[in-house]
């Protein structure tokens, strides 16, 4: 995303200017500045300064809506669709899937530690069951690590992802509080931070690491 046309797109919707000229100003299509500024709410006098304008801002904010409204739709039958095709997970489902996910998302350079990190929680919930169910890890294994910003709240996090995860949070490590010079609207888009989920286990490790060998030697074959 062009986070600084974006902002700028926001600033001046606010103060009342048209998506088209907001378009024409940053020289971005007029379809990603409505995308952008689709939350802002004009006041009923820069409604009048535009309609003055030869813009009925009424009718094209109704359009606007209605045409979001129906891609919505329209994108939320096709993900329901989809959905239709996978109706269980199976333990050899689980395998793979759990199996590919570290692929992607899981630590690989500690033998003896298999760990997840990540702000999903749905992930977290769904590698939780494939350490329990794959491997039998027992609950008091588990350990969780949470990485957040310094100006959040910290305790909330760990309640949060111990929820999440079933872990309890007396088998956390101190949580680890990063500053950041980044703006505080972009660090508050992750409230909870991110979880790293770890079993220490060496076997759990180079089994997992073994099955990802397996599928990247079957996915190079034509």
């Amino acid at each position: 995303m062009k986070r600084k046309e974006r902002n700028q797109a926001r600033i001046l919707r606010g103060e009342g200017m048209s998506m088209k000229d907001i378009a024409r100003e940053l020289k971005v299509s007029k379809a990603s500045i409505s995308l952008w500024v689709r939350d802002i709410i004009l006041s009923e006098k820069q409604k009048e300064s535009l309609s003055a304008r030869g813009v009925s801002v009424a009718v094209i904010e109704k359009r606007r809506v209605n045409r979001i409204r129906n891609t919505q739709h329209r994108h939320r039958a096709i993900i329901e669709k989809a959905k239709e095709k996978i109706d269980i997970l199976s333990k050899r489902d689980l395998l793979l899937v759990g199996a590919t996910l570290y692929w992607g998302e899981g630590g690989k350079t500690k033998t003896g530690m298999a760990r997840v990190a990540n702000s999903d929680p749905n992930l977290i919930r769904l590698m939780v069951r494939f350490f329990k169910e794959i491997f039998d890890v027992p609950a008091e294994k588990f350990r969780g690590h949470v990485h957040t910003f310094s100006h959040l709240n910290a305790i909330a996090a760990e309640k949060y992802w111990s929820e999440i995860s079933g872990v309890p949070r007396s088998q956390f490590y101190k949580t680890y509080s990063k500053p950041s010079t980044a703006s505080l609207s972009k660090k508050d888009t992750l409230p909870y931070g991110t979880f790293d989920l770890q079993v220490c286990d060496t076997t759990i490790f180079l089994t997992i690491m073994g099955w990802i060998e397996k599928l990247s030697e079957l996915g190079g074959n034509q």
